[in-house]
């Protein structure tokens, strides 16, 4: 049986292809305060503004391309069991080639109704006002806003216990309940962590390595494959 290996991605892996991130320490986001981009509040106060901005938000991660470390975590399917846990709400690990890809706080790809959460459809385009599910309720954007529950959090730490190897790439670590996950790893497994920043000092037993994603993920794939 192979091993099995998840990765838990951030925003750092994300930003080396040119997607921008919240940066928490203006409170800005592509030049939006995230109060107003972000939040159920936002979206009941003004809808339109929402979509204008995860529209434009799509059209951006569109133009984007996959980088070597999501390349590199793809090819490390054909040796291992790779699920990868990512806090990215953009699409470049499936773009990449990776086939089992859980997504923590949604996909911005995707559009979901604002009857029920559990009913979405893809969307590769604009949501625009008046765009209907098929119980004719408003679509919105299929992503986790602020102050909202986090579904997938509970399939994440299901995961998270299964990993025999347990990667971390491009987090700081400081975006709960996310960053709790590591709480689950099983004391026996392999725990690597590559960013160049933390918001703390490495977690437990885990190997840092400070190095861009891209730099840092095609060295370890290419030493567990060797």
């Amino acid at each position: 049986m192979k091993e099995i290996i998840v990765v838990f991605t951030g925003a750092g892996i994300s930003a080396e292809s040119g997607i921008k991130t919240f940066r928490a320490a203006d409170g800005l986001w592509e030049e939006h305060r995230v109060e107003d981009v972000a939040t159920p509040e936002a979206w009941q106060r003004d809808t339109d503004l929402v979509l204008r901005f995860y529209n434009e938000r799509r059209r951006g991660i569109a133009s984007a391309q996959p980088n070597a470390a999501h390349t590199a975590l793809a090819q490390l399917e054909r040796f291992a069991d790779v699920k990868i846990i990512t806090q990215n709400i953009d699409d470049l690990h499936e773009r990449a080639g990776s086939t089992d890809v859980l997504h923590l706080h949604g996909e911005i790809m995707k559009s979901r109704s604002t009857l029920d959460g559990e009913l979405y459809e893809t969307k590769g385009s604009d949501i625009q006002r008046g765009d209907l599910c098929p119980r004719g309720a408003q679509l919105r954007p299929h992503v986790v806003w602020f102050g909202e529950a986090v579904p997938m959090m509970e399939p994440a730490i299901e995961l998270t216990m299964r990993a025999d190897i347990f990667l971390v790439v491009g987090t700081s670590l400081a975006v709960y309940p996310a960053a709790s996950l590591l709480r689950f790893v099983r004391s026996d497994a392999e725990k690597y962590i590559v960013t160049l920043d933390l918001s703390s000092a490495p977690h437990r037993d885990f190997v840092w390595l400070k190095e861009k994603a891209s730099v840092g993920v095609p060295k370890l794939v290419e030493q567990w494959c060797s």
